[in-house]
């Protein structure tokens, strides 16, 4: 026998929840076609693929690697997922009593498809090249910065040791056993990472200054990490203005022109910490999912790309 419905299932049917405005948000602005066609090629075709199931659509397979990337999933709890959660049917535009859904086996083998053909490094660079066709990615000065992610320090797996292409640093007292993510991001606008470079956690910020930028630099931003003669040397050598942080040296204090100085960077400096907060806070990036650096720099440039896309959404919402 049917029920009424109560006034709180009345008025939460037509609320959107927080998870279901940001996905609505996204599926406007990802430009999905261009996309897609950098997949495109190398993506199976025909009636089955490896395992000579029905092969997955590929807008499908790859809005649920989206997903993933926001929440953290793992295979098994993305499948899982689907089933369980309305605003991720909705993102995915299927009907689970009618569709079939990609189990985990399907959105491994997707995840392994990118990873092959370093797919992941195309899509960020397609998604920068639609940015500098918006007029938001503007290729002027850089800011540099780099940032810790933690590894699995255990020993309790099949070969008995640690990842051996993880290591481990010291941060102030601590000790921190990972990698390091190292991006380059614009000075002017949203801070829109432009570049992106990994190591393992012992190798020293500025061993990749020059690797982050683009080539086109009027000006140079970092905290004291990166305050080095090599560095000052080839910016003053390509007429990039110097704005790297002031270090102290050992013994001496820094004088009172240089904290002036330092101060008034740190504004400017400051803006390379968003992409990393939206990385590792708001979309619970802070530990490696995967052995080795090549995975994981894979997975950086995928969650890079959608970053980059999360902080102009508003800019391309209102320009549609």
């Amino acid at each position: 026998m049917a029920t009424q419905q109560s006034f709180f299932s009345l008025a939460i049917s037509g609320r959107k929840l927080r998870a279901e405005k940001f996905l609505n948000q996204m599926t406007d602005i990802i430009p999905w076609q261009r996309l897609i066609d950098k997949i495109e090629p190398f993506y199976p075709n025909g009636t089955s693929d490896y395992g000579g199931r029905k092969v997955t659509d590929l807008l499908l397979i790859f809005k649920i690697h989206l997903l993933q990337q926001w929440f953290g999933l793992s295979d098994p709890a993305m499948e899982d997922a689907i089933y369980d959660r309305i605003s991720f049917q909705k993102f995915l535009n299927i009907d689970i009593g009618i569709d079939n859904v990609p189990d985990e086996t399907v959105i491994l083998r997707f995840r392994h498809l990118l990873e092959k053909h370093n797919l992941s490094s195309i899509i960020f660079n397609e998604v920068n090249s639609y940015l500098e066709e918006n007029d938001l990615l503007l290729k002027e000065g850089t800011i540099t910065d780099a940032t810790l992610i933690s590894a699995p320090t255990s020993t309790k797996n099949k070969k008995r040791k640690r990842d051996q292409e993880m290591s481990s640093t010291k941060k102030g007292k601590n000790y921190y056993f990972g990698m390091k993510s190292h991006i380059g991001v614009q000075t002017k606008g949203k801070p829109i990472i432009h570049s992106i470079v990994t190591t393992t956690a012992k190798d020293h910020d500025s061993t990749k200054t020059e690797e982050l930028l683009h080539g086109d630099e009027t000006s140079l931003f970092g905290d004291k990490a990166y305050d080095d003669k090599a560095i000052k040397r080839f910016c003053r050598n390509h007429n990039i203005f110097y704005g790297i942080t002031n270090r102290a040296k050992s013994n001496k204090k820094l004088s009172n022109k240089q904290k002036k100085r330092n101060k008034q960077f740190s504004s400017v400096r400051a803006k390379v910490e968003h992409p990393f907060q939206i990385i590792k806070h708001l979309w619970g990036y802070r530990k490696v999912r995967y052995n080795g650096l090549q995975k994981n720099t894979n997975q950086l440039q995928m969650l890079s790309s959608l970053a980059n896309l999360y902080m102009v959404r508003k800019i391309l919402l209102n320009t549609a």
